[in-house]
């Protein structure tokens, strides 16, 4: 009698099969389309995702000129008995999705035919099977809400004392300067001091001779100066600053040259004089008066290049270098950056050894600069539309920038290395922001959020691990 070569096909593989092991027959059934499948042993060809493998103990497995350019974790963990992960033709990205990859295949032991990384570029051309966990950055951060104080504020400074972190707000709508430390138990801000007095704008907090001071400035009534009393463990009026002197402030700088302290008031009132107080010893008096007439807005205190120098803006005019000149030991005014009119802020940081500024504009982009040695000069300008604050700051080394907007989200960027410019990060919603303060306690550290609309919010500077 005859058989047909089919039906021979048929009766040899059912012979085959009987000859397995139940687990075996299990095994063989379920192998993934695309792929052949032996009792220890799976290739794969050309497969447009990486095949589910039933537990199993197959020695060989290839995954050939694959169109995957990922392998995440655990999808081999159930291979104990491999001794030769063919993973030839594939084009992997070797960053934090593969970091398990490198430990997982020491751990097994097993041949490994070569890979070679197809990106990111750091790691392009590079063996997978000569890469080590230390090779991978896999570290990254979000900005997580950590605690809301429930007030309005428009400033935030703070300030260590006595090996302990505070923070110093202002809180114009109902005239506080309310001072906040750091609750090392309960892991969080509380109050600690509060001074009063009429629309206070601004509280700068100066230590001298180990003794703290804190400016307040303020739209209504006489400005003043606050000293730490210990006899009484809170702050005391310690000197007045007539409004004769400063009718409409907008912001403190304090600041020292060759051991002895400064701190100047800008003043944004048509006749206003932006004016520096020097202290004596005994107290701060008025010391020198800058760009009257100017409607100033902001100032910041910067050393260009060894020499003292301020940088002021203002409504109606370019911003203003003054330089520090140490035979007449006064701020003599040097250049002004042409075409930056209607500047709201100013803040410099440095990245490595370069110095930038960032100025704010409310209407129109914010420009980032750098100083090339002779002027500063553009590097990159932001979108700022609505934005009161444009504030720079740093976590161990990585470096931020935050632009503040009335009408949307403000914008978190980090500094890329490689592109020598700042990206987009991340978004955060605080009604209203005026300023932005790192603060950095307990091994923790935390963004500030001064909202004039809503309460003012505390971020934590959270750290992921990319790998997990």
């Amino acid at each position: 009698m005859c058989t047909s070569n089919k039906s021979f096909a048929f009766l040899y593989v059912a012979i085959g099969i009987s000859l397995l092991s139940g687990a075996e027959v299990r095994a063989l059934a379920k192998c993934p389309r695309r792929c052949s499948c032996t009792r220890d042993s799976v290739m794969c060809v050309g497969t447009s995702s990486v095949p589910r493998i039933p537990p199993n103990d197959i020695i060989s497995l290839s995954l050939v000129n694959g169109s995957y350019r990922e392998i995440t974790e655990g999808m081999f963990t159930n291979m104990p008995f491999l001794q030769l992960l063919d993973l030839r033709g594939n084009e992997l990205q070797c960053d934090c999705k593969t970091k398990w990859m490198t430990t997982w295949l020491k751990a097994i032991n097993a041949t490994v035919t070569d890979v070679f990384c197809a990106g990111p570029p750091e790691h392009e051309g590079r063996k997978l099977t000569d890469m080590t966990s230390s090779d991978f950055d896999c570290m990254s951060t979000e900005f997580v809400l950590y605690q809301i104080l429930p007030y309005e504020s428009i400033s935030v400074d703070t300030f260590a004392f006595k090996n302990d972190v505070y923070v110093a707000i202002a809180q114009p709508n109902v005239g506080n300067c309310r001072v906040l430390e750091w609750n090392y138990i309960e892991k969080n801000f509380r109050s600690y001091d509060n001074i009063t007095g009429q629309s206070i704008i601004g509280c700068k907090a100066v230590t001298i001779e180990e003794q703290i001071f804190i400016i307040v400035a303020q739209l209504f009534g006489d400005s003043a100066i606050y000293k730490y009393d210990d006899s009484w463990t809170k702050f005391v009026k310690f000197q007045e600053i007539k409004v004769s002197k400063i009718s409409k402030p907008n912001d403190i700088e304090a600041f020292q040259i060759d051991n002895e302290w400064f701190f100047i008031i800008v003043d944004s009132s048509k006749a206003g004089l932006s004016t520096i107080y020097k202290w004596s010893g005994k107290g701060f008096y008025s010391y020198q008066t800058l760009h009257e007439w100017f409607r100033d807005t902001d100032s910041e205190y910067v050393n260009i290049d060894g020499k003292s120098c301020l940088i002021l803006t203002s409504r109606s005019q370019d911003p203003a270098i003054f330089e520090w000149n140490q035979k007449t030991k006064q701020f003599v005014q040097q250049s002004v950056m042409k075409h930056m009119e209607d500047v709201i802020a100013v803040k410099s940081f440095r990245i490595k050894n370069d110095l930038f500024i960032c100025l704010t504009r409310f209407i129109g982009d914010s420009k980032i600069m750098k100083w090339n040695t002779t002027q500063f000069i553009e590097v990159q300008d932001l979108p700022s539309r609505g934005s009161m604050t444009l504030q720079p700051f740093s976590f161990k080394d990585r470096h931020y920038l935050i632009v503040g907007s009335d009408y949307t989200f403000s914008q978190i960027y980090i500094w890329d290395s490689q592109k020598k410019a700042f990206t987009k990060f991340e978004e955060m919603y605080v009604q209203a922001p005026r300023s932005f303060t790192s603060v950095s306690t307990d091994r923790m550290d935390f963004l500030f959020a001064a909202s004039f609309k809503g309460n003012t919010q505390i971020f934590e500077h959270a750290i992921v691990d990319l790998s997990l």
